[in-house]
């Protein structure tokens, strides 16, 4: 069992950390809006849904005027990326504002629950849009990257199987670590990111320090949907096949990878989208091997969540999330 469970190890982690990027920068989102507002913004899987849908819309455009061939793939990846990211960061503010801060005094489950409305509203919306423009709404985004690359891992070790990969695996980490570095910097080394974290603590009295805790709040959701559509944009071309429901499984997903973590907790964010990522395409792989053809790769999600509960069951915080005292 050993030697069959080591043979696939080196695809297994190639594979493991692609998913578990798009699920650790997704989970950014989460952390950011709950360790302000203590929210889970629902309806952020559904932005990094909106992303992709922007981030192929903008490709098939650029196909259509002979772009995509003229320019170099970073450079009109780098576009797509900016402009997919302002228009998920601009709508992110657009659902605080109108759907959020209204709420902001009221109950946690009232929020939660427009929260799920507003997901609703942004799947639907998209369906409809990508019917009425493609009469599908299942899209096929335009290759950007082409070609695979075979990592000799026998050599390494004479009992792994070599793996494969296509060039987006690197551009997905790539831009994935990059963009969690930028917010890990921004957070902690900003003046913005400084009020950001002051608002985390206690919204009074930042407020009293002359912080504009509206903007800030609106600035957070900003760069979270805005890392959220640039990760949509990352999924749309790793995988090629988008539809308006893979931000709800994704999301869903996401979720977990930040409890996981550490809900609040950016760097537990990130550690634990890539946990998670890893543990999925394991069980995947090897979870029929293990169990003797009991379970199959279809319980993957069922392997992932029962890890879930026992780190919860052990240390609720996450695993990288500190206890809370609560002061009497």
């Amino acid at each position: 069992m050993l030697d069959q469970i080591l043979q696939t190890l080196p695809q297994v982690l190639i594979d493991g950390l692609t998913l578990g990027a798009v699920y650790a920068v997704i989970a950014l989102g989460y952390t950011m809006v709950y360790g302000i507002l203590e929210l889970i913004n629902f309806a952020h899987g559904e932005i990094f849904m909106t992303g992709a849908f922007i981030g192929t819309a903008i490709l098939m455009t650029f196909s259509g005027l002979g772009w995509l061939s003229a320019l170099p793939a970073v450079i009109a990846l780098i576009i797509v990326l900016v402009l997919t990211s302002l228009a998920t960061g601009v709508l992110g503010m657009g659902i605080e504002r109108v759907a959020y801060r209204p709420l902001r005094k009221a109950s946690k489950l009232i929020v939660l629950i427009t929260a799920i409305g507003v997901s609703f509203l942004l799947q639907d919306l998209v369906r409809f849009i990508s019917e009425l423009k493609n009469g599908n709404y299942i899209v096929n985004t335009p290759a950007l990257f082409s070609g695979q690359i075979n990592v000799k891992a026998s050599t390494l070790m004479s009992s792994f199987n070599d793996a494969t990969f296509k060039v987006t695996f690197i551009v997905v980490l790539i831009v994935a670590v990059v963009m969690m570095i930028g917010l890990e910097f921004f957070v902690n080394k900003s003046k913005w990111g400084m009020a950001m974290r002051a608002v985390a603590q206690d919204p009074d009295t930042a407020s009293l320090m002359s912080i504009n805790v509206n903007k800030v709040i609106s600035l957070t959701f900003f760069i979270g949907s805005a890392l959220g559509g640039a990760t949509g944009v990352l999924f749309a071309l790793h995988y090629g096949t988008i539809d308006p429901y893979i931000g709800f499984i994704l999301g869903l997903k996401a979720f977990t990878a930040a409890v996981l973590g550490g809900i609040g907790n950016i760097r537990g964010a990130m550690f634990g989208g890539l946990l998670l990522g890893v543990l999925e395409m394991f069980a995947a792989a090897n979870l029929s091997i293990m169990t003797g053809n009991v379970f199959g790769a279809e319980y993957k999600d069922v392997f992932a969540f029962a890890i879930l509960i026992l780190v919860l069951i052990f240390k609720p915080e996450g695993l990288l999330g500190k206890a809370v005292v609560e002061k009497v």
